[in-house]
């Protein structure tokens, strides 16, 4: 009798069957990695700044908020840690500058600002920021940026409230790791800008806030809807935390001692939205002795509830400008060494 032969169909399954037995420690890696990266690049997707669009980067504008659990903020760092070198330039240069939280931010950042500044040839910068930032974060910001404006516009919409410290400022006045995760996050972003540039599918449609680099506006992108907040008409809310509006109005007084211009060239005003805290802006306003350059125009509607929407943000800062202007332009005229 012979035996099989190794060629024979018998011999082959053996070898097969025996090759399938024979450890591949090497294939399990890959697995395992291939899992874990799957993994990862899930948890970006959907958790970090590639659950926002890239879209907005333009060619002078970084991503200043992204809203993912894994990224949010990244504008507070950007400016406290020196990140955006550039853009701390233009607000340390610019000859108006504005102050106060994405309230103010969405309510200037339109065509009607920009063309109003261009129309006079002076530079303006809109140095607002989410989580309603306040003086905590502002007046020690400024202290470092030294900015040479000739006016401050100072969105009052719990502007001068030191009761309440938001997220951002938290993590970077006390955390002593804060730089390096904004550092993190300033990695990501180049990533995040060059991926989603080529190939815009693998990014999300999320809320995401560009800023401009020159002039501090935002672009809005993403899909707000995405905030389960429907669109609302502004309106004045009920006086709320009246035995704090003394307290608001002493800060008010302190924070203004330290700009480096009169009385006269710091503007107060009031974005609108739903629920305006119109009485406590007042009363705050009359005793700090400045006028509320505050337009209050009909039709006046939100895409959240609490941000103008881009045709009323409008409307509202043309009429601001109408206001305002010529105090503005009576500051920088008079400002020393002005032309």
């Amino acid at each position: 009798m012979h035996s099989p032969s190794l060629a024979s169909p018998e011999g082959v399954s053996n070898s097969r069957a025996a090759a399938l037995r024979v450890p591949r420690p090497g294939l399990y890696v890959l697995i395992v990695l291939c899992s874990v990266l799957g993994a990862f690049a899930y948890k970006m997707r959907v958790e970090g700044v590639f659950a926002c669009p890239g879209n907005g980067y333009g060619s002078n504008h970084y991503l200043a908020h992204c809203e993912s659990e894994g990224y949010a903020d990244y504008d507070h760092g950007a400016f406290w840690f020196g990140l955006e070198p550039e853009a701390r330039r233009y607000a340390a240069n610019a000859d108006v500058v504005f102050l106060g939280s994405s309230r103010m931010q969405f309510a200037f950042s339109t065509n009607s600002t920009r063309s109003w500044f261009e129309s006079i040839g002076v530079p303006f910068y809109l140095l607002g920021f989410t989580y309603t930032e306040n003086v905590q974060f502002a007046a020690p910001l400024l202290s470092d940026l030294k900015p040479r404006a000739k006016v401050y516009v100072i969105n009052i919409d719990r502007f001068f409230d030191d009761t309440r410290e938001t997220g951002p400022a938290k993590q970077i006045l006390r955390e002593s790791d804060a730089r390096t995760r904004y550092i993190d996050k300033q990695f990501w972003q180049s990533l995040h800008k060059n991926i989603c540039s080529r190939v815009p599918a693998v990014c999300g449609t999320n809320p995401a806030f560009f800023r401009s680099r020159e002039n501090g506006a935002w672009e809005m992108e993403g899909k707000f809807e995405a905030w389960n907040a429907a669109p609302k008409a502004t309106s004045d809310g009920h006086a709320s935390d009246v035995e704090l509006w003394n307290h608001f109005s002493a800060l008010g007084q302190k924070f203004l001692s330290s700009l480096p211009v009169g009385r006269e060239c710091v503007l107060l005003t009031l974005a609108p939205y739903d629920g305006t805290r119109s009485a406590e802006a007042q009363a705050i306003a009359d005793s700090l002795g400045l006028d509320l350059v505050a337009p209050r125009l009909s039709d006046v509607t939100t895409f959240d509830g609490s941000h103008v929407d881009r045709p009323s943000a409008e409307r509202w800062s043309a009429a601001f400008f109408d206001a305002a202007g010529p105090r503005i332009r009576a500051c920088l005229r008079d400002a020393p060494g002005a032309s």
